[in-house]
């Protein structure tokens, strides 16, 4: 909790403390500082009841939308087709009321739904109030050692035990997993590549790989956050072609969607002995900086009682725009039922 209503901002991330940062990297962070804030404990009952609403009953987007979301899929897939772009991720959003639900009560029903991911309820009165559950992330950063995360695919879960991926999702995942390991390769080393698995988030599955490395000695975390910032997980291939793609098409400012948020440069004593009664091996223990951040994802912003609902998803050659509209209905769905 900051003490007081100052705004405080980054933009070379060498200060201690927590980062709300904007899709478009050339705007400065916001910067809640270490030193000017107090930490408080908020318990959450983790068996939460979720009474999980039917699809029946949930407000169907606007045709309109529909027709307008699918004509810039259309455009999108075309401007691949036409070797302009490789991949873009393009999104929209949709506007809820909110009802009588408080901003805490939203996050338990967040954090009771989402249990593997980032959930976070976020304030400022000058920047305004956000919620997410958020199963991506960017990067962490432990000392010198550098983990960082490929997340592309996406399909609803209907059996667990006969899951297939089609061409156009694993293409999509291993744009994003060359991409990482290609900016990387400046500022680390000893890079290392997992394979390729399927992980839940919610009622959504997707497809995850871990990228390890250690950072050279003279690598700055703000040489990192601008090679990876963003993705194109959430932007698309190539960065900059994709990013103006989006900024001219999309018809509106993501702000903080699709951005990234977590803990900056914070602290941790780490113990060469992990037996707390060895006095001698833990004299000998050193401190990591230890920075934490996670793409803002499966997020919403709560403005004037309405609840605006960002989503998106990828879109490669092989896109069909019918499926990818179902595709963020599907992905919104976590979020409306919580309103309701």
């Amino acid at each position: 909790m900051q003490k007081d209503k100052e705004l405080h901002t980054t933009d070379n991330y060498s200060e201690s403390g927590f980062v709300f940062a904007p899709f478009d990297s050339t705007e400065k962070s916001i910067l809640l500082p270490e030193k000017d804030c107090t930490q408080h404990i908020l318990e959450v009952d983790s068996e939460l009841k979720f009474n999980f609403v039917t699809n029946s009953n949930l407000e169907t987007p606007l045709v309109v939308d529909k027709k307008s979301h699918i004509d810039l899929l259309k455009k999108g897939v075309s401007q691949i087709k036409d070797g302009k772009l490789d991949k873009v991720v393009l999104s929209r959003k949709e506007e809820h009321e909110v009802g009588d639900m408080s901003p805490l009560d939203l996050f338990k029903q967040l954090y009771s739904r989402y249990k593997n991911a980032m959930v976070y309820c976020w304030y400022h009165p000058m920047v305004g109030l956000w919620l997410g559950a958020t199963p991506e992330l960017l990067f962490k950063v432990e000392g010198r050692q550098l983990t960082t995360i490929s997340l592309a695919g996406t399909q609803t879960i209907n059996n667990l035990n006969q899951i297939k991926w089609t061409n156009k999702e694993l293409e999509e995942q291993k744009i994003v997993t060359d991409y990482i390991t290609n900016q990387i390769q400046d500022y680390t080393s000893n890079i290392n590549v997992s394979e390729t698995e399927t992980v839940r988030a919610g009622d959504l599955l997707h497809l995850k790989t871990r990228i390890k490395s250690s950072i050279n000695k003279d690598t700055r975390l703000n040489d990192i956050i601008r090679a990876l910032h963003p993705t194109p997980a959430v932007c698309g291939f190539p960065k900059e072609a994709s990013k103006a793609f989006i900024t001219q098409n999309e018809n509106y400012k993501r702000a903080y969607y699709t951005g990234f948020l977590g803990e900056l440069n914070l602290k941790q004593i780490q113990n060469r002995n992990s037996n707390r009664r060895n006095v001698e091996n833990n004299a000998y223990s050193s401190i990591k900086n230890i920075s934490n951040f996670y793409v803002n994802l499966r997020c919403m912003q709560i403005k004037q009682g309405k609840a605006l609902i960002y989503v998106g998803g990828g879109i490669t050659k092989d896109s069909e725009p019918e499926k990818e509209w179902d595709e963020t209905v599907n992905k919104t769905k976590t979020i409306v039922n919580v309103l309701k």
